[in-house]
């Protein structure tokens, strides 16, 4: 698994969602706590990171549209479509690097056990934030602090209840653009493991390839910067393969084409799905295929 301590680009997504929720009338997804959970003080501090590093200009909303919102506002409404029509019995839901997530306080559905699972320190954030607003943790929400660099997943939420016989949901997002294939499998086969038959996994990925419009290459270039350096993506076949011999099933796939034509084809603004960035759902059917 990624070392998913706290990040300058978590912190965009984060930033990208309550911008969104707060000034758009046209929501793609409306992650109405955003704002609340980073708090006023630290969303200005990214307000004006970005119009000091790459706008110069105190109206923010096109570049902001154009590079930090597509793909956080795309992931979150595919998960939560996914997610409703998965969970029309008491299951699980494991959110891997949770970061500040906030569908356990948004869920209104109390079937669904939640487990968030991310690196101790980001962590310790979240809860010092839950805390200062004084919200309550819902009786159904389970946080699981996993170092990666010295422990599994899998271990720790087995030590805090997780059942491996109940249908699960998990959610990877915003992860595979850092990993290498290798290193993303190791990452599915976990997943594999926790997972009982009929459970669904559902994440983002990059696709490789070069021949992608200027922005595509601009975002990346600002993710370096930050020290977070994309890893070049995959194609659908390596997914696919990576899939089917951990026991998963393709289910839904929408490539970039497809996520525009799902969430953003009837807009006049600057929002449209990122050129290469697709969405994917899967289920887990079987035992391994080969180890």
């Amino acid at each position: 698994m990624v070392d998913n301590r706290e990040s300058m680009t978590a912190k965009l997504c984060a930033f990208a969602r309550a911008y969104h929720s707060n000034n758009e009338p046209k929501k793609i997804s409306d992650d109405y706590l955003a704002f609340d959970l980073m708090g006023k003080e630290e969303y200005e501090e990214i307000r004006e990171h970005i119009i000091s590093s790459y706008t110069h200009d105190r109206n923010i909303k096109g570049f902001v549209n154009t590079y930090f919102a597509p793909i956080p506002l795309a992931r979150e409404r595919f998960v939560e479509e996914r997610l409703h029509s998965f969970a029309d019995e008491p299951c699980q839901m494991v959110i891997c690097g949770a970061g500040a997530d906030t569908f356990s306080f948004r869920n209104d559905n109390e079937n669904i056990t939640i487990y968030e699972v991310d690196h101790p320190d980001t962590q310790k954030y979240k809860k010092q934030r839950i805390l200062d607003l004084e919200w309550n943790i819902p009786k159904n929400v389970r946080f699981v602090s996993v170092d990666f660099n010295i422990e599994k997943m899998t271990d720790k939420l087995l030590s805090v209840g997780f059942d491996t016989s109940v249908k699960t949901f998990f959610t990877i997002l915003g992860v595979s653009y850092y990993l290498t294939l290798p290193v993303f499998t190791e990452t599915l086969r976990q997943i594999a493991d926790l997972s009982a038959l009929g459970s669904e996994l559902v994440f983002d990925f990059p696709l490789y390839g070069t021949d992608f419009p200027q922005r595509v290459s601009h975002l990346e270039h600002i993710t370096e910067e930050l020290g977070e350096k994309m890893s070049g993506g995959f194609t659908y076949s390596d997914v696919s393969r990576a899939l089917y011999s951990l026991g998963f099933q393709i289910d839904t796939y929408l490539p970039p084409v497809k996520v525009e034509k799902s969430y953003f084809g009837d807009r006049s603004d600057e929002l449209h799905a990122f050129e290469n960035v697709s969405l994917l759902s899967a289920r887990y059917t079987s035992g391994y295929v080969f180890e």
